[in-house]
């Protein structure tokens, strides 16, 4: 497949991937506007809490939108990994957001629990079904592609909640209506701001790890040395980073011991090397330094920090 194909497919799942995003965001849009007024009639905090995340979702479903047509532009001399991180610096955000509306539907409901209001049971289940088919067809136009794509899921997860708290609504509408419990509503609130709060630490924790250059959570390193060991030609490994640009793109770089060969021999290695990681730890992009026995220091994680200090020594 060459290279020109792969941008080429790129182009074509990105634009039909804004495409749905642009679709989802304008029917939360205009659904937001309609819940607010609905949960204002109403007097339920359960509407309003829900067109709070609602709004939300406007602005995870903007962002994504936007750090998907941005990882389409080219690698260029001030960005030599494109834009592809732009989606996880979305996805840091939503999730973040998701956590400060959780604190604040957390406080409201406590106002709403010690002094229960009357709610309109009626409208909570009408506006709350009507939400409910919303949401989900959002989330459905959304869900293509999220298993993959730490800035989609993030959109995804923030439509998803959005589908268990209208549920969680209508449910409590139901039996509002028919036992007046209303300190119901709140009480769904703070289970909805649980759901949220569980899925956001999720998305943030990622985010995070990813924007720290950690190791690939699934990449056992240890295995992955033993691996290399095996290559022929292989004697040994250090100064090895894996970490990841984004959640699909995985980047390597290592300094492989060998013995004092031609440089053809050395070429061979290198390419049994890129097939092992592509293959089986789905890493394809590697930096590789080939190194002749006796070149070489057993560090097989190199602190760069200590480098960094010994620069500033001979410099200065």
């Amino acid at each position: 497949m060459t290279q020109e194909h792969i941008h080429s497919h790129f182009g074509d799942l990105a634009n039909q991937t804004t495409k749905r995003l642009a679709l989802s965001l304008g029917l939360t849009a205009g659904f937001v506007v309609v819940e607010i007024i609905a949960g204002i009639i109403g007097n339920s905090l359960a509407l309003l809490t829900d067109a709070a995340h609602n709004f939300t979702d406007v602005i995870a479903l903007g962002l994504s939108w936007y750090a998907v047509k941005l990882a389409t532009q080219p690698a260029h001399a001030g960005k030599t990994f494109g834009y592809h991180r732009a989606g996880i610096l979305v996805a840091l955000i939503n999730s973040t957001t998701l956590v400060l509306i959780v604190l604040g539907i957390f406080y409201e409901a406590y106002r709403r629990i010690i002094s229960t209001s009357e709610v309109n049971a009626p409208i909570l289940i009408g506006t709350g079904m009507i939400a409910f088919l919303i949401n989900a067809g959002t989330a459905w136009l959304v869900k293509s592609g999220s298993e993959h794509d730490l800035n989609l899921r993030s959109a995804f997860l923030h439509l998803m909640g959005d589908v268990m708290s209208t549920l969680g609504a209508v449910i409590a509408g139901v039996i509002i209506f028919f036992t007046n419990w209303n300190w119901l509503d709140p009480l769904v609130s703070v289970l909805i701001g649980v759901f949220i709060l569980w899925n956001a630490w999720g998305i943030l924790r990622q985010s995070i790890h990813i924007l720290l250059e950690s190791t690939p959570e699934s990449i056992d390193l240890d295995s992955m040395v033993a691996d290399l060991l095996l290559v022929d030609g292989v004697y040994g490994v250090h100064d090895l980073h894996v970490w990841s640009v984004s959640e699909n793109l995985r980047m390597l770089s290592a300094h492989i011991v060998t013995e004092d060969a031609l440089v053809s021999t050395g070429m061979s290695i290198h390419q049994n090397v890129n097939e092992l990681l592509a293959h089986k730890y789905n890493i394809q992009h590697a930096t590789l330094q080939l190194e002749c026995e006796g070149c070489e220091h057993s560090l097989l994680f190199c602190d760069i920090s200590e480098t960094a200090h010994e620069h500033e020594r001979v410099s200065g």
